[in-house]
């Protein structure tokens, strides 16, 4: 039986229930939650291409850890027709990437498959199922050109996702997980009510080694991450260093506080409980995507980790002089090497 809807069950499998579950867009961090939920006994199967994909087809999808390696045997095809409908899809497609979930989707649906969002910044759907306690947000409608995505996936499918974890393909087929103890996937409904279907997917990351807490609402797990990315990742792109490094370097001992001083003012707005992030705590010593995505010449992020946070602060009438000057010089870098053109 599958996982369906908010008051069906499955039938249990090994420790847990047994869920035929999609990683839409399997790179990194989606080889990652690949490899954990296969070794769980789940039924995964991966929607990725290139070398990658001929890897994994060969040899099976491989996961180092410190000195350890597993591996694990998923079905792996960039084809999703040839996958068929399934309990859960999760999508680690970068916001620049989804078109092409929109064109692939069809095929992995079945009466009651939920979508997981599992990707960076601020969502296309941020204002469907927005619950009446936060305020509105501003006019997002360039995180979806021509309404594309609302067409293709029902509200109902639709749940959010926030995943810390840092990962990198070493070779094909074999994933490095860099942050052997912070690997989390946050999952909620998009309009924040409980469900079953939420439950016994957290059920499944938890067994999975994935860490899912319940948290009461998505939002705020969003802007908490988007604190970092919007001030630290952004001043990654802009020198060429690591979280570590830009963390470390004493030129930026007055420049971060003052940057994220003006982020926290934006989350706080639109959501009042979501937790203040400051500068203390260890930085990775790892590039984040926005840097290897500049380094590799792939198309950037910049609409949901930079436009759409500005859009905020100016819908709310907050003046963030920090963040708008490393916005224009992000988004001219982007623009000079063709990533962006928006």
């Amino acid at each position: 039986m599958l996982l369906t809807g908010a008051n069906q069950k499955i039938n249990p499998g090994r420790g847990n229930h047994i869920m035929r579950i999609c990683i839409f867009g399997a790179g990194a961090v989606g080889s990652h939650l690949a490899v954990r939920l296969a070794r769980a006994g789940h039924e995964v199967s991966c929607v990725m291409r290139g070398p990658h994909l001929e890897a994994v087809r060969a040899n099976g999808l491989k996961l180092r850890v410190g000195e350890a390696e597993v591996c694990a045997k998923v079905r792996a095809s960039g084809d999703p027709a040839q996958l068929g409908p399934q309990d859960v899809v999760i999508s680690t497609l970068k916001a620049t990437g989804l078109p092409g979930l929109v064109s692939g989707i069809a095929p992995l649906l079945g009466e009651n498959t939920a979508i997981v969002f599992a990707q960076n910044g601020i969502p296309w759907w941020y204002n469907i199922g927005l619950p009446p306690r936060h305020p509105a947000p501003p006019d997002l409608a360039f995180l979806d050109p021509g309404a594309r995505l609302r067409k293709a996936i029902a509200k109902e499918r639709i749940v959010g996702g926030v995943v810390f974890s840092s990962n990198e393909v070493v070779e094909p087929g074999v994933v490095e997980n860099l942050s052997p103890d912070r690997n989390r996937l946050l999952v909620g409904e998009c309009d924040d009510r409980t469900s079953e279907r939420i439950s016994q997917l957290r059920a499944a990351l938890n067994e999975a080694k994935l860490d899912s807490p319940p948290i009461s609402d998505i939002r705020e797990a969003i802007w908490s991450k988007l604190l970092t990315n919007m001030s630290l990742s952004v001043l990654c792109l802009l020198t060429g260093l690591t979280a570590r490094g830009v963390r470390n370097d004493p030129a930026f001992t007055d420049v971060i506080p003052r940057l994220l001083n003006e982020a926290n003012e934006i989350a706080l707005h639109y959501i009042p409980e979501v937790k203040r992030v400051t500068r203390s705590g260890p930085a990775p010593n790892h590039k984040p995507s926005l840097l290897q995505d500049y380094e590799l010449g792939r198309a950037m992020e910049i609409d949901v980790l930079v436009k759409a946070p500005s859009a905020f602060a100016h819908a709310a009438g907050l003046s963030t002089p920090s963040l708008d000057l490393i916005a224009a010089l992000a988004i001219q870098k982007a623009r000079d090497k063709g990533l962006y053109s928006g």
